[in-house]
């Protein structure tokens, strides 16, 4: 269109008042037209998009960006669902190609969630682009935008299982419903499993992992990993065990007939040990010994003949004549015949007797003569020898017992790392051998320390004392009667501050005076029961440190700084083992953990403490309601918080074994929890041991039932210590159901030929109260065996531990008696474990690196990196209220980390949180150049 000069301006302020009643395409369409006559003519080509939009997913609440760039184009819309996007919802960039002069043009918009939950529609949210150039309009592919989710519960979980060894494994897994889809991963025992790296095995087929061929390394747990772009869910996991049936050894030889004369039996023997049972395998079917009638001939003694005639007489003048011992012959073993076989008579009257005689006589005393003589020479020749060798030596007997009888070595457990014995047959786990260690092998520092131990124990020299190196605080908190002397460094305490020595439980707080910490109300009580708390304790100052309470699963992380500088305190974490009192009066709730107490009460500190506390509730549903209690000054118990509550005085993580506490105040504390549901679970840690009684022809076999707790198993260990137990088979797990069904033990499969039980006593019952309630005492039940003879040495059978209607686990005990004789230890040493450690020492994460955290996180950030994404990355973005409150979140967030990871011991999941931050947050910076 052409318009006059004088009526251009008109026609362009009417058409601009309608630019709101035009679409945006007739607009820009006008404009184009109008533009092209100031433009020099050119060839024109349809746009060509060099980026079209990709199908995007809405993560959460955060919008996506879409993109599209064309050439030449002299404008481009967007039209999602049928519809123009308006023109201000557009983002454009233009600019020219050097080249070709064309004009390049991208445009961006955004979609939020809201945009893609309002639209309903017969397919998914959809959006393309459309470019303008002077020839005409190019459409682009269209994009669909999705909201990305992922459901928390799996459509089929992996189900354990037990196979024989080169048997096929095949665990299903199909992830839960999720947009995009799920990808599929596996874990064995927390570590990723590749068919790259073992040909052995597929994950391939429809996300289900298959073993081809089963080995013994192939048991463990499996967990089914599911993960996309919005969260990562774990299965249950499942248990797979894969066991070998024992297998007969080839026949001995017969023995010999057991009677010598008559009919009789021999035998000959097997063993089951080609190969022997492993990890619940059957034992061989059929009889070790098999027995066969014989017959012995009997013997027959020999008798004589009649004599022979006699001879002629010889130039001696004698006659000989003989008789054989052949009527009868001696036969099998029959004697001889009496008597000689040969007979001398004179055959001259007796006429040569006299020279005879002479003759002999002289012979025979020249020949005494001789005789004699040597003798008395090999006698006079042999003292002499014997005085000569006797006086080098100066003394007869040298005692080798008094070069050593003043010293004694000591015998210190080393640490069970799994239970090798068990995978032989003929050995078995012994809790009472130990490793004999001379030297200072617990205290490796420079610290000095002088240990009585227990005479019972370890029976020294009344008066022997053996000193150790080390800068770490050791208490055992297990043997009773061991003391530690120990003496800090001057540089430990603040200027003017003395202590005092024997006070256990003092605080040394205070400037220019010991304070002696009040004991607690659980103290106080466990001591009035007689039963001694577990405990350790330890001095620290401004540096923090860590203890640990051995082989119970509690520990104490005293983080950098919160003690103040020039302040010295000595903490102390204990256990009380005596029956609970933090239960309500309902009766509904339980003990899920040990009541742990840290102190002193008067302690003062700068940010909270971790407290890490076993616990045995089975955490993988949401089947329990479980709160933190502490004890209050009168004894009673004052709840806490619930675990999954939003709370700014406390913080819990709940852990599958373990529950991390961040606290600040001292006393006692103590999980408990309510079963909502009859699925709510807690583990019990199973145990077998046995011995021989007195009378050698009984065997006890004690089966032990306890809470899954360190601590509560280290009670039984202890106890068959003393009565010479041993272990029968690795400890195992049961999961026991709120389902009010009782639990039953029987012992199975027991030789009835070689051994006897009484009748009516191969099963034995718990109730349900029994064991939900049992509040961390073990149960126990016992078999008595009676063996028919002496020379059955070996054991074998099964026992069934399980709850009606629920779980059941089997422990093999295979063990072979003579063995246990001959090995038996009355005593065992205690275990000797570092409980304390100070400063740099006891922390994963280095202070330099620790700071820099801080300093970098604790600042707020307009684009997000700051302590709150530090808590989402490391997976403790729950109750974030708590970490607002503190003084420097991250510090907080990093102690909770220490605490989670104290057993792993590596930095691998800190850094790839910290590299995701980085990667997090240059993206951040890229959207903002492109904006």
């Amino acid at each position: 269109l052409s318009y006059p000069p004088f009526g251009t301006a008109f026609v362009l302020a009417s058409i601009m008042l309608c630019f709101k009643m035009l679409p945006p395409l007739a607009a820009h369409w006008f404009l184009e037209q109008r533009s092209r006559d100031g433009l020099s003519a050119m060839s024109g080509t349809l746009p060509h998009f060099l980026q079209e939009p990709d199908d995007a997913y809405i993560v959460k609440s955060n919008p996506i960006k879409l993109r599209c760039r064309a050439r030449p184009a002299l404008q481009i819309f967007f039209k999602c669902n049928g519809e123009w996007v308006h023109q201000n919802q557009h983002t454009s960039l233009e600019h020219t190609e050097l080249g070709t002069g064309l004009k390049i043009r991208e445009v961006m918009i955004n979609v939020s969630r809201q945009q893609v939950e309002d639209f309903h529609g017969p397919e998914d949210y959809w959006c393309l682009c459309v470019a303008w150039s002077h020839l005409g309009t190019s459409k682009s592919r269209k994009a669909t935008v999705r909201i990305a989710y992922l459901r928390k519960n799996f459509e089929q979980e992996p189900q354990g299982m037990e196979v024989p060894i080169n048997g096929m494994i095949v665990l299903h897994c199909r992830p839960p419903e999720g947009v995009p889809a799920a990808e599929v991963e596996w874990l064995k025992n927390e570590e990723l499993v590749s068919s790259l790296e073992d040909l052995n095995i597929d994950t391939r087929a429809d996300h289900n992992l298959i073993i081809n061929e089963a080995r013994l390394s192939d048991s463990g747990n499996y967990t089914c990993l599911a993960s996309n772009i919005v969260a990562r869910r774990r299965s249950a996991t499942a248990t797979v065990i894969v066991f070998v049936n024992g297998g007969w050894s080839s026949w001995t030889d017969w023995s010999e007939c057991n009677v010598r004369c008559g009919r009789g039996v021999q035998k000959r023997t097997r063993t089951c040990t080609n190969p022997a049972p492993l990890n619940g395998g059957a034992f061989c079917e059929g009889m070790s010994v098999q027995k066969s009638t014989c017959t012995s001939p009997c013997p027959v003694d020999g008798g004589w003949a009649e004599w022979t005639m006699w001879s002629v007489c010889s130039s001696e003048c004698e006659r000989q004549r003989t008789r054989e011992c052949t009527d009868p012959e001696p036969k099998h073993g029959g004697r001889l015949c009496d008597g000689a076989a040969l007979d001398t008579d004179n055959c001259t009257g007796d006429l040569c007797i006299q020279a005879d005689m002479e003759s002999s006589n002289d012979v025979a005393l020249y020949s005494g003569l001789a005789a004699g003589l040597v003798t008395v020479v090999v006698l006079i020749i042999a003292v002499t020898l014997y005085r000569r060798n006797q006086s080098e030596y100066g003394v007869d007997v040298i005692d080798s017992s008094a070069l050593t009888g003043g010293f004694q070595s000591f015998s210190f457990k080393s640490a069970r790392q799994g239970n090798p014995l068990l995978m032989n047959s003929s050995m078995q786990p012994d809790l009472t051998v130990s490793r004999t260690y001379t030297g200072p092998i617990c205290y490796p520092d420079s610290m000095e320390k002088e240990l009585i131990p227990e005479p019972a124990l370890f029976d020294p020299l009344p008066d022997l004392k053996v000193k150790v190196h080390s800068s770490f605080m050791v208490s055992l908190g297990v043997s009773e009667r061991a003391e530690y002397h120990a003496k800090a460094p001057s540089q430990t305490f603040p200027r003017g501050v003395v202590q005092e020595i024997g006070g256990g439980g003092g605080t040394l707080g205070g400037r220019g005076k010991s304070q002696l910490a009040p004991i607690q109300p659980a103290l106080v009580s466990s001591m009035m029961t007689g039963k001694r708390p577990l405990r350790t304790s330890g001095v620290f100052g401004h540096g923090g440190g860590r203890l640990v309470v051995p082989n119970a699963g509690v520990s104490l992380l005293v983080p950098h700084g919160a003690i103040e500088e020039d302040t010295t305190w000595e903490l102390y974490v204990s256990i009380t083992q005596q029956d609970s009192s933090a239960l309500s009066d309902e009766g509904q709730e339980i003990l899920l953990s040990p009541e742990v107490t840290y102190g002193p009460p008067g302690l003062t500190l700068s940010c909270p403490v971790a407290l890490t506390v076993a616990h045995c509730a089975d955490v993988s549903s949401e089947d329990w309601n479980i709160k933190l209690k502490r004890q209050t000054q009168d004894n009673s118990w004052e709840d806490v918080m619930t675990v999954e509550e939003e709370s700014t005085s406390c913080y819990c993580l709940l852990d599958t074994q373990c529950c991390h506490l961040l606290v600040e105040r001292p006393g006692c504390y103590a999980l408990v929890g309510e079963a909502l549901t009859q699925a709510a679970g807690k583990r019990l840690r199973l145990a077998a041991f046995g011995n021989m009684e007195p009378n050698f022809l009984n065997y006890s076999i004690r089966v032990y039932c306890v809470d899954d707790m360190p601590h509560a198993f280290q009670e039984v260990v202890s106890v068959e210590r003393s009565r010479g137990g041993r272990l029968l088979e690795e400890p195992k797990t049961l999961l026991f159901r709120a389902n009010s069904f009782s639990l039953q033990v029987s012992i199975q499969d027991i030789p009835q030929f070689l051994w006897s039980i009484k009748p009516f006593t191969t099963c034995q019952e718990f109730s349900f109260s029994q064991v939900w309630c049992s509040s961390q005492s073990p149960l126990q039940c016992a078999f008595s065996l009676e063996r028919y003879s002496p020379a059955a040495n070996q054991l074998s059978c099964k026992i069934s531990v399980r709850q009606v209607k629920g779980h059941e686990q089997i422990l093999q005990v295979y063990t072979t008696i003579a063995e246990v004789w001959k090995h038996r230890t009355p005593n065992c040493s205690p275990d000797c474990t570092i409980t304390s450690q100070t400063g740099s020492r006891a922390f994963k994460i280095p202070l330099s690196i620790r700071q820099r955290i801080c300093a970098t996180f604790d600042t707020a950030n307009a684009k997000g990196k700051d302590w709150q994404l530090l808590a989402q990355k490391l997976h403790i973005d729950r109750n974030l209220g708590y970490f607002a409150c503190q003084t420097s979140p991250s510090a907080v967030i990093l102690s909770l980390w220490e605490a989670q990871h104290q057993e792993r011991g590596d930095l691998d999941s800190l850094a790839s949180a910290l590299e995701e931050i980085s990667k997090y947050f240059l993206l951040l910076i890229t959207i903002s150049q492109d904006f």
